[in-house]
């Protein structure tokens, strides 16, 4: 008899690590990200009594996994939506600016024109056309607050750490104050010096750090590129849908080519890079965090040590998320760093 969705999920959850088990179960016992678990413990505190009852966090948790594990069956080639959550999370708060705390997740502006059309946001309609029967399943939970919480449980469903997290964003009526250049970061600038600049200028707008942008990139264990929305092609693990820190491991020990063929025709496509196989890829923007001492000293640590990515990401994500959203809905849990 085939097994059912639920079934499978729970056959995965059995065979998983006692760590990896608690990220899905969402107890608080972590040993890899203690600070992270702690915090979990107390999301349902950082909600006033009307958001605690309007919103389930554990039932809309259960839809997105749902549509996760639905969509990837349709597709039947190993890949899954959990990469592009992380991304769509991911980029509705990468547009934020500390001078002047604008943009960011608050308000899932990206809905709206002009940051529906950032070059940078290419394919992530697929991610929120996904996401919206899960919206009108649960109205009293905002675009924000989803388009979010499906990359903290993409992470978490994928074997990663526990995210902190919690609700409070509110819904923009349009797009009106969003920046009409595209803040995110691009994968080139044209050299390696240019877009080592590039993207410490793009995180530091936000106030993040060098460890913290080193740490973010292991999202890319995560996923792949497409040609027909960014132009690159192919994943950059051969685990794309396990949350591991394979893409650091990788980025040292294998040898990075620029691409020049792809099925056996020239490749046309952006400067990207690949291994030996042909089968794995990274961006120019990868390839800095191997080029840069400063950047390559934290792809050592993070190669050598999981427990330190997840302790590390799980801070810098929940951080990111955080970026530009009243202080009330993230005050709870911030105070634990």
């Amino acid at each position: 008899k085939p097994q059912s969705k639920k079934e499978r999920r729970k056959e995965r959850i059995n065979d998983q690590t006692p760590a990896a088990k608690m990220n899905v179960s969402r107890t608080a016992t972590s040993t890899l990200a203690p600070a992270a678990a702690l915090a979990s413990v107390t999301l349902y505190a950082t909600m006033n009594s009307a958001q605690a009852e309007a919103v389930d966090l554990n039932k809309v948790r259960e839809s997105i996994v749902d549509v996760i594990e639905t969509e990837s069956e349709k597709r039947g080639d190993g890949t899954s939506l959990a990469g592009t959550y992380i991304r769509l999370a991911w980029h509705c708060s990468g547009t934020y600016q500390k001078k002047d705390n604008s943009g960011g997740s608050n308000g899932a502006k990206m809905r709206f024109h002009p940051e529906a059309n950032y070059g940078s946001n290419a394919g992530l309609d697929v991610a929120r056309q996904s996401l919206e029967p899960i919206k009108a399943k649960f109205p009293e939970m905002t675009y924000a607050d989803l388009y979010t919480y499906a990359g903290v449980v993409a992470v978490e469903e994928s074997g990663g750490p526990v995210i902190p997290f919690s609700t409070g964003r509110s819904d923009a009526v349009d797009g009106a104050t969003s920046d009409p250049n595209d803040r995110l970061p691009e994968a080139d600038k044209g050299s390696r010096k240019g877009t080592i600049e590039h993207v410490r200028e793009i995180f530091g707008r936000m106030g993040l750090n060098d460890q913290e942008i080193v740490a973010l990139l292991g999202a890319h264990a995560m996923g792949r590129c497409h040609t027909d929305r960014s132009g690159y092609w192919g994943p950059w693990t051969n685990a794309e849908t396990t949350f591991s820190n394979e893409y650091y491991r990788l980025l040292l020990e294998e040898r990075w080519s620029p691409k020049i063929t792809h099925n056996g025709k020239p490749w046309t496509g952006p400067d990207q890079y690949e291994d030996a196989t042909g089968n794995l890829m990274m961006l120019p923007a990868d390839i800095i965090l191997i080029a840069d001492p400063t950047f390559k000293k934290w792809v050592e640590a993070y190669a050598k040590d999981e427990d330190l990515f997840f302790k590390d990401f799980a801070k810098a994500f929940a951080k990111l998320l955080s970026l530009g959203v009243p202080v009330a809905a993230t005050k709870a849990w911030y105070q634990f760093w």
